[in-house]
């Protein structure tokens, strides 16, 4: 079989031309889970055959494996046609997508199946043991959230905090990460700032106290002001994504975005920011099956619970 490393289709007509049987999907799916050669998850040994069910059978101790199991496809009913089709539109969709939108592209009897199938596609967008930022990096938190009652500033209730961290790129902004955290404590701003940033990096701050701690783990830390406030324009870039973030928001899901699945729409913005100068949608269709491998299956009470896909056990093939 071709290898579907850096091998993905560059058109509509090359999608549709590539992925018109459930086995050409069933094949591509097989290559991104073995990219150096089958090994088998029971016994390690590194040649099987197919069989005529559509599964993979150990040479060496018979093991069979499906190319649904144990990745989010797992327990779906649904053809990988059809679920091929899905990512393909949703990595089409310059401003994100809707599960409404999803259901009628698909035309999809069931609104509530577009939905978890959307949340688990975002569960896919964060890559295992992604890649943190380098260089210069402004931080700083925002609050997103209806107009409701309560305190403003860092103690705002009624809405969820997220924390900006954009890298610079001259004046412009680079990669970003957006981390959805419970309060702007220092332990929950370091926890998240050493999570998306590499140490030894620069981390442009605000004066707020949660943020002293940063040198000590071994970043190169500026205040750029004295204060605490919340609003002040002087880190520009979190101010720009933060904006974009709401905007966004607004626009594509009006808003409607519970405070407990928040955390994955943060994700599916940060998938589509990173990548928005790619001029190939076969790259960010690869690149969201390639992770979909790699995070195990995800049930509908995980979604409901907000519980995030865990990395794939070799022993739940």
């Amino acid at each position: 079989m071709l290898s579907a490393v850096e091998d993905y289709p560059k058109t509509l007509m090359d999608f549709e031309k590539r992925f018109s049987t459930e086995a050409a999907c069933r094949d591509y799916l097989f290559e991104l889970r073995w990219p150096s050669g089958f090994e088998c998850p029971q016994c390690a040994h590194g040649k099987a055959w197919k069989r005529s069910d559509g599964l993979l059978e150990c040479g060496g101790c018979g093991y069979k494996v499906s190319a649904k199991a144990g990745t989010i496809f797992e327990g779906s009913r649904k053809p990988l046609l059809l679920w091929f089709r899905a990512i393909w539109w949703v990595t089409s969709q310059k401003n994100g997508a809707s599960a409404l939108g999803l259901q009628r592209s698909l035309g999809l009897g069931s609104y509530q199946t577009a939905w978890m199938w959307l949340h688990k596609l975002r569960r896919a967008m964060v890559r295992p043991g992604r890649d943190k930022l380098t260089g210069t990096v402004q931080v700083d938190e925002t609050y997103i959230g209806g107009a409701k009652p309560g305190k403003r500033g860092r103690g705002a209730e009624g809405k969820s905090l997220v924390l900006v961290v954009a890298q610079e790129n001259g004046k412009a902004v680079g990669r970003v990460r957006l981390v959805k955290i419970n309060d702007a404590s220092s332990d929950s701003l370091e926890a998240a700032v050493k999570e998306t940033v590499v140490p030894g990096a620069k981390v442009k701050t605000d004066g707020w106290k949660g943020y002293n701690g940063l040198g000590a783990l071994g970043y190169e830390h500026e205040e750029v002001r004295t204060t605490g406030d919340i609003g002040d324009n002087l880190l520009p870039l979190c101010h720009r994504v933060a904006s974009l973030v709401k905007r966004w928001l607004g626009g594509t899901h009006q808003g409607a975005v519970s405070h407990g699945h928040l955390a994955y729409y943060l994700d599916e913005y940060t998938f589509r920011f990173n990548r928005r100068t790619s001029k190939s949608r076969g790259m960010l269709f690869y690149r969201l099956l390639q992770n979909a491998v790699a995070i195990e299956s995800t049930t509908y009470e995980d979604v409901a619970l907000g519980v995030r896909g865990r990395k794939r056990r070799k022993h739940n093939m």
